[in-house]
């Protein structure tokens, strides 16, 4: 009979009933002439293989009473075995759970199950062979497979040391140039000498710094020193005799020019004037001054530029020269307004005047072109005042074309209809008494600018280039035609009609 131990205590390998052991001793045979007892059923038992623990395996149920193989007889004296509690099967353990906590039903001092890793695959049994050709690829600490490293060059690039070289030496494009190249190189075949490539680099761009912060030093010195020259009071000539300073002229001096400069072209001759031969009008003379006019305090007490002083010495002496000859037809032909302005040592000096002058570089004139008002008789003075307007206005036309200067043209334009509008006001006052033989003609001329301001309002009003050009041409053609009954009007108020001789009447 095969001893079942008690339960809860260590349970020894039971053979499965039904199957003999091996090394088991053979049972008695009954005799052959007994009957064989029928054999009782065995209880099932489930041959399911428990998971690779260490707990201790499950008892399996008793079975019944041992049975006697077939042909054989059990013993008479075995007495019944009772059955025993089932014990209950361990459930079958995931290895790539996360370990949990051990069941608290687990018997005392029983060992503890492994716990399988936290990431990756479960630890398998290690390499059966032994060495280094045993160990899988993956597990070679800091090889992995791949393209082997370039073995180091011992050679020392070319470039590398010229570039240090001319480095040192102050060559800096060389320096730059084999640097990069060097660079370049070493990188490709794996050389040494990538240190001094760098240091030529660098003393390669140290120097083109040096050198264009050398070129800006001479530059800004050179600025300075013209400005310093510039602001240094010229040397004036020794002064001939007879002649004053230009800045010493007043309104109805007459001049000559320096000698050397007199019937010279103003574009070949240098224009700073600094000493002129003052001259009686009635003798031949190249200019005539005008007046004088100084430059506003608002301009700065710095020198503001000769392009700005020649501007506003322009805009003073307009009207200084119509004051002064109001009659411009009286001015000979070739007369032209010059402006005297002080230069950056004048300024710096002090001087603020400009001074304004008729003057011809080509002929001399005798007399003087300035009007003189106290001669004129109450028609003539109405005609002239009444025409200056017009005549400022319409000299002020641009210098450029229109399709350049839309703008500036339709300015002129209305400006133009305004000035013909005002003459033609002023010459149809009741106070003004005109001659017989020019009243009619007066008459006739104010009408004219009435129509020519109709026409410059137009243009004024011309919204692409083709029809301002258009609508200027119009108004200029009625200004040509109404020239010739001017000439008539002027010739009957005993006014210069423009036709000049060599000398002025004085």
């Amino acid at each position: 009979m095969t001893e079942v131990p008690a339960a809860g205590g260590p349970v020894a390998d039971v053979p499965v009933t039904g199957v003999p052991a091996a090394d088991a001793p053979a049972p008695d045979v009954p005799a052959p002439d007994a009957p064989a007892p029928e054999a009782a059923p065995a209880d099932r038992v489930e041959l399911t293989k428990p998971a690779a623990t260490d707990a201790e395996p499950p008892v399996p149920a008793p079975s019944a009473p041992d049975a006697a193989p077939a042909g054989d007889t059990p013993a008479a004296d075995a007495p019944p075995v009772p059955d025993a509690p089932p014990v209950p099967l361990a459930e079958p353990v995931d290895p790539w759970a996360v370990p949990g906590p051990i069941a608290t039903g687990a018997p005392a001092g029983a060992p503890v199950p492994p716990v399988p890793p936290a990431f990756g695959p479960p630890v398998g049994p290690p390499p059966t062979g032994t060495g280094w050709a045993a160990v899988p690829p993956g597990s070679m600490s800091g090889f992995q497979p791949g393209h082997p490293y370039l073995p180091a060059s011992e050679a020392t690039n070319g470039f590398a040391v010229a570039s240090l070289v001319t480095g040192l030496f102050c060559m800096w494009p060389l320096a730059i140039a084999f640097g990069i190249v060097a660079l370049v190189q070493i990188h490709k075949r794996n050389e040494r000498g990538r240190g001094m490539a760098v240091t030529g680099l660098v003393l390669g761009s140290l120097g083109a710094l040096a050198v264009l912060f050398g070129v800006i030093a001479v530059l800004v010195a050179g600025v300075e020193a013209r400005d310093d020259a510039a602001d240094r009071p010229a040397r004036t000539p020794k002064a001939p005799a007879g002649s004053v300073l230009w800045s010493s002229l007043k309104s109805g001096d007459c001049y000559n020019p320096p000698g050397d400069q007199a019937g010279s072209d103003p574009s070949e001759v240098d224009q700073t004037v600094f000493w002129v031969m003052k001259v009686p009008c009635m003798l031949p003379h190249h200019g005539e001054v005008a007046g004088t006019a100084r430059i506003p305090e608002s301009d700065g007490p710095a020198y503001p530029g000769e392009t700005h002083v020649r501007d506003r010495a322009a805009t003073l002496c307009g009207p200084v020269l119509d004051e002064y000859a109001l009659d411009y037809w009286a001015v000979p032909d070739g007369m032209d307004e010059v402006y005297l302005y002080p230069s950056r040592a004048n300024w710096k000096s002090g001087e603020r005047y400009v001074t304004c002058t008729y003057e011809d570089r080509d002929a001399q004139h005798r007399g003087s072109v300035r009007t003189d008002r106290a001669v004129l008789n109450p028609a003539q003075l109405a005609y002239l005042e009444a025409a200056r307007a017009f005549n400022n206005a319409y000299w002020n036309e641009p210098q450029t074309e229109i399709a350049e200067s839309h703008s500036a043209y339709s300015a002129w334009a209305r400006q133009m209809a305004d000035a013909s509008r005002k003459e033609a006001e002023d010459l149809s006052k009741g106070s003004t008494l005109w001659p017989e033989g020019a009243k009619a003609k007066v008459a006739e001329l104010a009408a004219a600018q009435r129509e020519a301001a109709t026409a410059w309002d137009t243009a004024a009003r011309s919204a692409d280039d083709t029809a301002l050009e258009r609508e200027v041409r119009r108004a200029k053609t009625l200004v040509t035609r109404s020239a010739k009954l001017t000439v008539e009007i002027r010739r009957s108020l005993g006014l210069s009609t423009g036709e000049q001789v060599g000398e002025i009447q004085t």
